[in-house]
Formats: C-alpha cells, sequence, structure tokens
C-alpha cells in the first residue's frame, strides 16, 4: 500500500478520535453546564486540537522531521482556519436549518476535516514548502 494511503488512515483515526472529543466536549458543555451551543463548540474544539494535534504529529505526520513547536505554530494556524469556517457554518445552520444541534455539529466536523488534511499535509507538517 501507498505510503499517502497509510497517512490518509492515520489522518482519519486521529481524526475521529479528535472529531469524538471535539463532540463529547461540546455536548457535555450544553447538557450539563448549560452553555449556549457556540460557546460550547469552542470548547470542544480547544480540548480536541490538543487530541488532534499530538496524534498528527506522532502518527500522521511523523516523518515530517520537523520542530515541535513549528509544527504546532503551523497546526494551530490550519486548526483555527478550520474552527472559524465550523463555527460559522454551525451558527449559520443552527438558525437556518431545522437539525438538531449535536447531529449538526458532527455533519460540519466531518464535512471540515479534508480541508484540515490537505492543509496539514502540505503546509503545517512539511518541512520545507518552497520545494
Amino acid at each position: 500500500m501507498s505510503n499517502v494511503f497509510h497517512q490518509v488512515f492515520r489522518f482519519v483515526a486521529v481524526g475521529c478520535a479528535a472529531a469524538a472529543t471535539h463532540w463529547a466536549v461540546a455536548v457535555l458543555c450544553i447538557a450539563h453546564a448549560g452553555l449556549p451551543p457556540l460557546v460550547a463548540n469552542v470548547a470542544g474544539w480547544l480540548t480536541a486540537f490538543v487530541v488532534s494535534f499530538a496524534g498528527h504529529f506522532r502518527l500522521t505526520f511523523r516523518h515530517a522531521d520537523l520542530a515541535w513547536r513549528q509544527a504546532a505554530r503551523r497546526f494551530f494556524v490550519v486548526s483555527a482556519s478550520g474552527f472559524a469556517v465550523n463555527e460559522c457554518a454551525y451558527a449559520w445552520l443552527l438558525h437556518a436549518s431545522g437539525i438538531r444541534y449535536d447531529l449538526l455539529l458532527a455533519l460540519i466536523l466531518v464535512a471540515v476535516a479534508a480541508l484540515t488534511f490537505i492543509a496539514s499535509r502540505w503546509w503545517a507538517f512539511r518541512r520545507s514548502y518552497g520545494a
């Protein structure tokens, strides 16, 4: 099997763990702490960022030979950009659709994942992106 296939598989596995973390934290914050969905979404993303970065740095992009601080800064930009899309879409769709908040969040998390993989592979975890 190709290296890209293995990388995509690891990305999906780590991404599923991070998305499950994001979703669970957000839903728990809504159900048990009474936070509004958009505020709970921020808490979910911040918690999931740690899971996502650790997994991608150690597993998905471990061959990148990039200092963790540089990778963390770049991945934060990628993740925060993806979260901005997530939060805007979530805010709009919470008001424009009749979809339950928990199902809607799950759908949005899946939709943003592909963009995150591309940006992570080609920039965040790439040693030199000029060559």
